[in-house]
């Protein structure tokens, strides 16, 4: 099994989906210790946001640089969407900013969803090239968005469910830790709950 660890947050030991996707890898690995696993710091090592130059590398955008820079983007994209197709299993650490992702992981996402490559468009719509993979995302947020008024307000979770689908990945399950900016007690439950839940979530994907 080939896994695809990515994390996302600007905390560092204070974050909890980089406690969470740990987790959630440990556990993997201990039902199939033969597996491999690619990690990517999205912050540490941040990924450029996608301009026309870099775009014009796999998306049909014409770009008259060609400088050494743009180049290596090129090659980086490349590099990511392959790395995501050998993979069986991708665990994201996913934090709400701002009721969305990341932004380090929408450049990331900007990156891997390539026509030809993860998705193609034909007569009847774009069809998903992605396939047999499953995501595990450590989703993390201050508030509650799970139900109440504040549900409207998350475009984090459905959005990653959406474009995860959209190339064709369908098996996407959450870890989720819940109102983490709601004290110190409320913080220790909901990461009890999500510890919890990790081998529920691992057992119950369907890709292995």
């Amino acid at each position: 099994m080939q896994i695809l660890h990515l994390d996302s947050s600007i905390l560092t030991d204070a974050s909890a989906s980089r406690t969470l996707t740990a987790a959630i890898v440990s556990y993997i690995r201990s039902e199939h210790p033969g597996a491999q696993v690619s990690y990517r710091d999205l912050v540490e090592e941040a990924i450029p946001h996608l301009d026309g130059p870099i775009a014009a590398g796999f998306r049909p955008i014409h770009s008259d640089d060609s400088s050494a820079s743009v180049a290596r983007e090129h090659a980086r994209s490349a590099a990511l969407v392959a790395e995501l197709l050998a993979s069986d299993t991708i665990v994201i650490g996913s934090p709400m900013y701002n009721f969305s992702v990341a932004s380090q992981l929408k450049a990331w996402i900007d990156r891997v969803v390539q026509p030809g490559r993860t998705f193609q468009y034909t007569a009847t719509g774009p069809i998903g090239l992605a396939t047999g993979k499953r995501v595990i995302v450590a989703s993390t947020r201050g508030g509650a968005y799970t139900s109440g008024p504040a549900t409207a307000m998350d475009f984090q979770e459905d959005y990653l469910k959406a474009i995860f689908g959209f190339i064709g990945i369908t098996d996407i399950r959450f870890v989720r830790a819940e109102n983490l900016s709601r004290g110190a007690d409320a913080k220790q439950l909901s990461m009890q709950a999500a510890h919890a839940a990790v081998a529920e979530v691992v057992r119950h994907a369907t890709t292995i």
